[in-house]
């Protein structure tokens, strides 16, 4: 079942000599459970393709499907509450609330609709990410690492079409970078999770399923591995 599709993707910025191309004709689709890594040096168009992906940004030119419904075409508060219910994003930045705990950092996508979450799904979440034990503790008592799992169970709650992350390790050490790769690995394979991992580290990378690589907004690679 097809849970991504990009048609004739172009991001232009400025005018005339100053016109920047950060992206340039991208044709692009993933299926639901696919893990995916998008791979390119600084400016090659990474962080532009998932700000339009997650309805962050519109592109110039061309559409974006999720399960779909075109997302390109919906306005603002339409973006934001899409993304919010079917696009899971985590940054390189945990963007956590210090004033609330893990368990209500976690559940907040999910009290702004004044939804109930189900316990089993969040047991198994928590669990998952080996966070169970930190759930009452505030975002400031816990490492980097732990703080990224939560961000990441956040993203998760909603048990979103497609979970977007963005340099989710560039702001770690290597063992906790291994390690959060290993537990998006995790919650694609367990949650039967569709992935699109942004990174510049080939290592990371290469717990994906398939890498895809952009230079100059354009794709000249993508590959399956395996």
């Amino acid at each position: 079942m097809e849970i991504l599709r990009c048609e004739g993707l172009r991001k232009i910025y400025g005018s005339g000599e100053n016109q920047v191309k950060a992206l340039d004709g991208i044709d692009f689709s993933m299926e639901k459970g696919e893990f995916t890594a998008v791979m390119g040096a600084s400016g090659s168009g990474k962080s532009t393709l998932l700000h339009i992906l997650g309805s962050v940004d519109k592109p110039t030119e061309g559409r974006v499907y999720v399960e779909g419904t075109d997302i390109t075409s919906m306005k603002p508060a339409q973006a934001a509450l899409f993304r919010r219910r079917k696009v899971g994003i985590v940054y390189q930045f945990f963007n956590l609330i210090p004033t609330l705990t893990v368990r209500k950092n976690i559940l907040m996508p999910l009290a702004l609709d004044k939804r109930k979450p189900n316990q089993e799904f969040f047991d198994r979440v928590v669990e998952t990410l080996g966070i169970s034990d930190r759930l009452e503790a505030l975002p400031g008592q816990l490492s980097g690492g732990q703080q990224q799992r939560a961000a990441v169970a956040r993203a998760l709650m909603y048990r979103p079409a497609i979970l977007l992350a963005d340099e989710p390790t560039g702001n770690l050490d290597r063992r906790n970078s291994e390690e959060i790769a290993d537990l998006l690995k995790l919650s694609n394979r367990n949650l039967n999770q569709t992935i699109l991992l942004i990174t510049h580290d080939e290592k990371i990378a290469l717990e994906a399923d398939r890498i895809v690589t952009l230079e100059d907004g354009r794709i000249v690679s993508d590959r399956k591995r395996g």
